[in-house]
C-alpha cells in the first residue's frame, strides 16, 4: 500500500450551484495558495528528494493535451477550479517553478499569484519526510520572499493595498492526521489537534503581519473515507466502510480551526476569513452519491487490488473507463469531477458547507 503521508482532496458538497464568476472586466485579486496535495500543482517535481510526485502517466489523462503536471489528479485540481472562478485561466504557477523563469516573468507572473502547496506537507514541520516535501512553515517563508520581491516593484504602500484584497487559500491537516496513525503516536487526540491548531495560528499570524487579510481556509475531510483508509479498515478489523478513528481526528480539527478563525477575527484589524467545512462536504456526497452523479465514492479510478487501493496510480495501474463517475482518482485523491464540484461549493456554497461567508464573498470589499 502506497505511504498514507499523500492526502485526500477536498471532496464537495457537491449539490448543483448557480455559479456566477468575476467577470473578465473585473479585476481579479492575486492568489496565494498554500498546503498539501490537495492543491499542489507541480512543486514536488523541483525537489530532487520527493517521494510524493505525480508528473507521469496516468496522472493528466483528462489534463490539456493529456499532460502529467504534478497535479495529484486525472485533471485539473480544486486549486485551479477556484482560481477559474475568480477570473484566472487555472491556479497561479508554482512558486518553485517561478523561479527557474528569467527576472522580468518572474515579477510578472508574482503579480498574479503564486502556489506553494507541496504534496505530503502538513501543518506541523514533523509531517513528511525530511527534505522531500515543502513544510508549511517553510511555504510562509517562501511568501515572505514574494513579498520582498513585489516590495522592490511596487513600493511597500502598494504592496500592503494589493496584499489586503489578495486571496489567501490553505489546505492542509490531513497529512498530519496520516503521520499520527502512521507512527503509532500515543498522545491524546485533544492533545495532539492542539499542537497542530497552536502551529496552524502560528502561521496565520505570520502570514497576517505579511500582508494577508482575506483567508480562505479549507479543513480536513474525512480522510478515513479515502480508498486507502477503507483499505486499511478492511485488513485490521475485516469489515467494510471508513476508518471512523481517523474521521473522528477531522471532525476535531475542524472545531478546532473553526474556534481559532472565529477568535482571530474578532481580534485582528482587517482579518476576514471564509472556512469551508471539508467533513459535511464530503460526507454528505459519500452518503448520497447518486445526487452528484457519481456511482463509486469507495474504490479509486486508478490503481490495482482491493478497491484498487493496494497499489500506486502509475503505468502498470487498472484505470477506470468513466471518470466521471468515480469521486476518487487514486487511492487518496478525487476526480477532476469532484475538484470542480469542491470548487464550486466553496466560491458560492451555503452557510452549512462554508462559513461565515463562502469565497466570492470574501472577495468582496466591505
Amino acid at each position: 500500500m502506497a505511504k498514507a503521508h499523500l492526502s485526500l482532496l477536498l471532496c464537495a458538497c457537491f449539490v448543483l450551484l448557480n455559479v456566477v464568476s468575476h467577470s473578465a472586466d473585473e479585476a481579479s485579486p492575486a492568489i496565494f495558495i498554500l498546503g498539501d496535495s490537495t492543491a499542489d500543482v507541480g512543486t514536488n517535481q523541483y525537489l530532487p528528494h520527493a517521494i510524493f510526485r505525480a508528473d507521469f502517466p496516468p496522472y493528466g489523462i483528462d489534463f490539456p493535451k493529456s499532460r502529467p503536471t504534478g497535479r495529484f489528479s486525472n485533471g485539473f485540481n480544486s486549486a485551479d477550479f477556484v482560481a477559474k472562478f475568480f477570473g484566472l485561466k487555472r491556479s497561479p504557477p508554482s512558486y518553485m517553478f517561478l523561479l527557474t523563469l528569467n527576472p522580468h516573468r518572474f515579477r510578472k507572473h508574482l503579480l498574479k499569484g503564486a502556489n506553494f502547496a507541496s504534496a505530503g506537507a502538513g501543518v506541523l514541520d514533523i509531517t513528511g519526510p525530511t527534505g522531500s516535501v515543502v513544510p508549511l512553515s517553510q511555504q510562509v517563508s517562501q511568501f515572505s520572499e514574494v513579498r520582498s520581491n513585489l516590495t522592490l516593484q511596487l513600493g511597500s504602500a502598494a504592496v500592503d493595498s494589493m496584499l489586503s484584497k489578495s486571496m489567501f487559500f490553505i489546505s492542509v491537516g490531513s497529512n498530519d492526521i496520516f503521520g499520527y496513525f502512521n507512527t503509532n503516536n500515543t498522545m491524546s487526540k485533544d492533545n495532539f489537534i492542539a499542537i497542530v491548531i497552536t502551529t496552524y495560528l502560528d502561521q496565520i499570524m505570520k502570514l497576517y503581519k505579511l500582508g494577508a487579510r482575506k483567508f480562505g481556509i479549507i479543513s480536513v475531510p474525512p480522510v478515513g473515507c479515502c480508498p486507502s483508509q477503507r483499505l486499511v479498515q478492511k485488513l485490521l478489523y475485516g469489515t467494510d466502510g471508513c476508518f471512523e478513528m481517523q474521521n473522528d481526528f477531522a471532525l476535531t480539527f475542524h472545531s478546532a480551526l473553526e474556534e481559532l478563525l472565529n477568535h482571530l477575527s474578532s481580534e485582528l484589524p482587517g482579518f476576514k476569513y471564509s472556512l469551508g467545512n471539508g467533513y459535511k462536504m464530503s460526507i454528505d456526497v459519500i452518503n448520497n452519491p447518486q445526487a452528484s452523479g457519481f456511482e463509486n465514492v469507495d474504490a479509486a479510478c486508478c490503481g490495482n487490488g482491493l478497491l484498487n487501493a493496494q497499489a500506486p496510480c502509475n503505468s502498470t495501474a487498472i484505470v477506470c473507463t468513466d471518470r466521471r463517475k468515480f469521486l476518487f482518482w487514486d487511492m487518496f485523491h478525487p476526480t477532476k469531477k469532484a475538484a470542480f464540484l469542491a470548487a464550486q461549493t466553496l466560491y458560492s456554497g451555503p452557510p452549512n458547507y462554508v462559513s461565515p461567508i463562502n469565497f466570492s464573498q470574501l472577495a468582496k470589499d466591505y
